[in-house]
């Protein structure tokens, strides 16, 4: 037994000398300053009550120039349709004044701490969509705007979009500013709740037949199941079935419904055909085959989103040997809104090597299920982010939900939102920081109920503008 005992202590020795070293990108195995304690620390220097504030940084545009501003670059007789649009009610005012937030942001506080973010996290980018074998997810879905920032910016534009979207929908004001502080509350609590799990189960969280019950938010799933339903139809082949027309040798091509499907000219389409080229060296290697087995049939120019409008976007029918179809979104990707504000509060934004490329990784960084084919191409010098069109997407309009709706989709909202955040920020410092209080909820809260009605100043503006005709508007498109 003394032989086998000191032949153990041996090996034990011998072990102790090969212990391996600390590999870089991986985490230390013992933290000296464990994450929830930081996050605890982080406290001290910046209140969880301060983030009520709200102080304007001096030389803020007004509302038009703002406005105005965002148009430059843009396709110019479209964006008499985005000023339309974003004129309609302070809700949309807010979804196509990302910039302008952020520039008021610049003047808010913040932890330091950095995450992914959506960049544009209002009620109505989260959705439905298809996964690869045609099953419903939903998340964040629109990421024009992504960018690595401030946690609290992409949540405090959620919380002020759910109380435009109460007063929008005829909410009393209670229940405008109690979605608000719900959509914070279920953030904190889903990120205390990552926290406490293994980090693999953490980044998988939050599986979508449990999302309504971890939220409280069954007042939604007679709404969700609508959407579901709809969403299940929202295909490629019912669009090109609406959208395209025979073309007599085996082939379709679009047809026009102007003013937002518009036919373009053959060396234009014949641009965004050749992009794709490039497209295909930054999508999956697996996925390769699969698009080859489609042909490029037709292009088109299609008018997307509020924001959105006026930047290019086409529309591609690819038809497989069945004469089956898939649409591709091209769609250009400008610099993000937030940008230029980020290094006021200590973010450096590193110039984006292809501004595709940067909605793409950023999406896929945030989500849980990302498109199969999403990828990015350039057309005639510009960079284009590609996807798939109607992927069996649908989404709750929460500017239509009834009022006691309003809470339930704010914690549904704000749990996805952390879930997402969780993928790129340590949940545990988040979790350190948001704590088991309703300190955060109560302060964000009234940043957004004081943020929405700065929105309706704002708003209000726009609209006085657009009836002396300082700046053209569409209305109704």
């Amino acid at each position: 037994m003394g032989e086998v005992d000191a032949t153990r202590s041996a090996q034990r020795a011998v072990m102790a000398d090969l212990r391996i070293p600390e590999v870089p990108g991986f985490a230390r195995r013992s933290a000296p300053n464990p994450p929830k304690a930081a996050g605890k620390a982080l406290r001290d220097r910046v209140p969880r009550s301060s983030h009520d504030a709200l102080v304007l940084p001096p030389g803020r545009p007004d509302a038009v120039r703002a406005v105005e501003e965002s148009n430059l670059g843009r396709v110019p007789h479209l964006t008499p349709i985005r000023v339309g649009r974003m004129a309609a009610t302070p809700f949309a005012f807010l979804r196509g004044s990302a910039g302008l937030m952020a520039h008021d942001l610049m003047g808010t506080p913040v932890t330091g701490v950095g995450a992914q973010l959506c960049g544009d996290a209002h009620a109505a980018n989260f959705g439905l969509y298809g996964d690869a074998r045609g099953s419903l997810v939903i998340d964040l879905n629109d990421f024009d705007e992504t960018v690595f920032g401030p946690w609290e910016w992409d949540l405090k534009r959620l919380a002020t979009s759910l109380v435009l979207a109460g007063r929008a929908a005829g909410a009393d004001e209670d229940v405008c500013r109690q979605g608000a502080y719900d959509t914070v509350g279920a953030y904190r609590r889903t990120m205390r709740l990552l926290a406490g799990l293994p980090a693999l189960d953490a980044w998988n969280a939050i599986a979508d037949e449990e999302l309504v019950s971890h939220t409280d938010a069954r007042d939604l799933l007679g709404t969700l199941e609508r959407v579901s339903q709809k969403a299940r139809n929202n295909t490629s082949a019912r669009f090109a079935a609406k959208s395209t027309e025979d073309t007599g040798d085996g082939g379709r091509r679009f047809v026009e419904a102007l003013p937002v499907l518009s036919r373009v000219p053959d060396a234009e389409a014949a641009a965004v055909a050749a992009g794709l080229g490039g497209y295909l060296d930054t999508v999956s290697e697996d996925r390769v085959p699969l698009l080859a087995r489609y042909a490029i049939h037709d292009v088109a120019f299609r008018v997307v989103g509020t924001g959105s409008v006026g930047t290019r976007s086409y529309v591609v029918l690819l038809l497989d040997h069945r004469g089956e179809p898939l649409v591709l979104q091209v769609k250009e990707a400008r610099p993000s809104a937030l940008a230029p504000f980020l290094p006021a509060v200590g973010f450096d934004v590193p110039e984006a090597a292809h501004e595709g490329r940067r909605v793409v990784l950023g999406q896929k960084r945030m989500q849980v299920v990302s498109d199969i084919l999403l990828g990015w191409a350039e057309v005639d010098g510009r960079p284009f982010q590609v996807r798939q069109f109607r992927n069996r997407k649908g989404s709750v309009d929460p500017a239509a939900l009834a009022a006691d709706q309003v809470d339930d989709y704010g914690r549904m909202t704000g749990a996805l939102l952390a879930r997402a955040h969780a993928h790129s920020a340590d949940p545990r410092l988040l979790a350190g920081y948001c704590g088991k209080s309703a300190e955060l909820d109560e302060a964000v809260a009234s940043f957004a109920v004081t943020y929405a009605d700065r929105t309706e100043a704002d708003h209000a503006e726009l609209v006085r503008a657009v009836k002396a005709g300082r700046i053209a508007a569409e209305l109704g498109i």
